[in-house]
């Protein structure tokens, strides 16, 4: 580390570790509003406040419970009180997610096929901003009589002139895309990135936005506890949606927390990923018999590598487990002010990822300057190998189908709604974030409009998983699907059929086999015709067009099926197995 960089550590981050931004007098306002705030008439039944918690390209094992060995206590608390889901689902990417969480209905029918860079004008469903043909669950609650407020990560049309303030959320400091940890940070081309406050843009190290040196999850964990007080003040249930930017691109994480991760890393992708899957079966995450896939071609042998390369793969981890279990810690700051508010036993605090781990800068990842990785000046990418940790026991990452890219981690903890004899367990049932939407509804005695502001509204296309909360099956009745950049897939019941762009459709008995090894398909030809047309049939009433590479100039990009792009070139002797 630089001299220069070094005096700006103890300046700037000696600061933060010294004050919490604004943290002291909203964690003051919130208790003295709990002491004396207006409340619901006598009588009237307590509804429940609503914190929804999203994370960033974070994978199926990158938390404690779920099998993970960075530490995350806080996340290990809620789990222990609450229910877990080991077979909930995401969409496979950022944008998508977020559209089907909000709004209770598929990526498409919401307008967001793709990112919001992406907008298609022929296209049924690739729009890049949410459309109003869907409702937010912002929206449905604040018709309802609550407050809404959201701190994060919107990434759901903001350019485009979709930002949350237009979206049902009386108050909001959002980052249009994410990427932001820091106030002085500085991404790619040198820009500076900015927030919008209740719609009004400010650069990051406005005072409005905070003063001081601050790092985004507190920052945003601040604002949301803001806005829990102002809820308490108007004498209303509260909706608070808490999308972390933590973990993507460009991984940044204070020095001191990632000098606690650095070495643990050195015995390889390999020997933790096995670490990873026996937690999970002591656990109970997978099944005593689940099975490590390979990894995948053209990928690192960690006993190849020479020692300048292993050091410079257990930083790179070494950042993105500090950034984890800083996450943690801030979600444990507003488990404390929801407690300290006398909220906690009556909210319900839903916990997921919208997509698995990130491959995108292949198996080099990506470490670049000026400043040391992990610094508001570096660019820090995780790269293929550790995004196959992160998603263990399972294949592939973000953008695909299989069980690595679309399986999150799902904890709901509502200690007055969650029986208690289920707090701790484990709850298997097959769900997606389109049942957010009817869940949370069921929850609040909300009500899905069929139309809304003049427009007919998509029906919502989940099923409420309230029935788990106290220990009943939940009935779908119909399967889930997916597509992203021709990636697709059904699941119904225990058998699930997916395939990869311009792929033959393989299909998998997911009760006997999670992590997607022995292919079906041409065992069952029926089958995979039947649940094939089921997709067709889907995608034709739900504005999927058919995706074609060519979508891909709306990015200023060509084709991305190279997963090449780190600043180290490929290594063929370092390689463990080739095409």
């Amino acid at each position: 580390m630089s001299s220069a960089y070094k005096g700006r550590e103890t300046t700037a981050f000696g600061r933060m570790s010294r004050r919490r931004l604004l943290g002291g007098a909203m964690a003051a306002g919130v208790m003295a509003l709990a002491a004396g705030a207006p409340v619901a008439a006598a009588g009237a039944p307590a509804r429940p406040n609503v914190v929804v918690i999203l994370v960033d390209d974070m994978g199926f094992s990158d938390i404690g419970p779920y099998g993970s060995e960075i530490p995350t206590p806080n996340l290990d608390k809620l789990a222990a009180g609450g229910l877990k889901f080991s077979q909930f689902y995401n969409t496979a990417r950022c944008s998508c997610s977020r559209a089907a969480l909000l709004t209770g209905t598929y990526p498409h029918q919401a307008g967001m096929g793709h990112l919001e860079a992406i907008a298609v004008p022929e296209s049924q469903g690739i729009h890049g901003k949410l459309e109003d043909r869907v409702v937010t669950m912002a929206e449905v609650l604040n018709s309802a009589g609550y407050f809404t407020g959201m701190a994060g990560k919107w990434h759901l049309g903001m350019s485009r002139g979709v930002g949350p303030w237009q979206r049902g959320f009386d108050r909001s400091i959002a980052s249009p895309e994410g990427g932001i940890y820091y106030p002085d940070q500085v991404n790619g081309q040198g820009k500076r990135p900015n927030l919008f406050i209740d719609g009004t843009k400010y650069e990051a190290a406005a005072p409005e936005v905070g003063e001081g040196e601050w790092y985004s999850p507190d920052l945003f964990v601040d604002w949301d506890s803001k806005f829990m007080a102002e809820a308490k003040a108007h004498g209303k249930p509260f909706f608070l949606y808490l999308p972390f930017v933590s973990a993507h691109f460009p991984l940044m994480a204070p020095p001191e927390d990632i000098a606690r991760f650095k070495g643990k890393y050195m015995a390889g992708w390999d020997a933790i990923r096995k670490q990873r899957l026996e937690r999970q079966k002591k656990l109970g995450v997978v099944t005593p018999d689940t099975r490590l896939p390979e990894r995948l071609a053209n990928t690192y042998d960690w006993e190849k590598l020479p020692a300048e390369a292993r050091e410079r793969f257990d930083t790179i981890m070494a950042i993105y487990a500090a950034i984890i279990t800083r996450m943690d810690q801030a979600v444990g700051t507003m488990v404390r002010r929801l407690r300290d508010a006398g909220e906690l036993d009556n909210t319900l605090i839903l916990f997921l990822s919208d997509n698995g781990g990130n491959a995108e800068s292949g198996p080099d990842g990506r470490t670049q300057g000026p400043g040391a990785p992990g610094t508001p000046t570096s660019t820090v990418f995780a790269g293929m190998e550790w995004a196959t940790l992160q998603n263990t026991p399972f294949q592939y990452f973000k953008h695909y189908t299989e069980e690595g890219g679309i399986s999150t981690p799902l904890i709901a903890h509502w200690p007055k709604g969650i029986a208690p004899q289920l707090r701790g367990s484990w709850n298997r049932t097959p769900a997606h974030l389109v049942d957010i939407m009817p869940t949370v509804l069921e929850a609040t005695g909300g009500q899905y409009p069929q139309s809304f502001n003049g427009k007919a509204i998509v029906p919502m296309q989940g099923v409420s998983l309230a029935p788990a909360f106290a220990g009943n099956a939940v009935s779908r009745g119909k399967p889930i699907f997916w597509e992203h950049e021709g990636n697709r897939a059904v699941r119904d019941g225990k058998w699930k059929l997916v395939a990869r762009f311009e792929k033959p459709w393989q299909l998998f008995d997911i009760d006997a086999d999670r992590t997607e090894l022995k292919d079906l398909a041409k065992a069952q030809p029926a089958r995979v015709a039947a649940m094939a047309a089921a997709w067709d049939a889907w995608a034709r009433a739900s504005y999927v067009d058919p995706w074609k590479d060519e979508y891909d100039v709306y990015l200023k990009k060509g084709p991305r099926r190279n997963w090449g792009g780190g600043e180290v070139p490929q290594h063929p002797e370092w390689m463990d197995r080739t095409d």
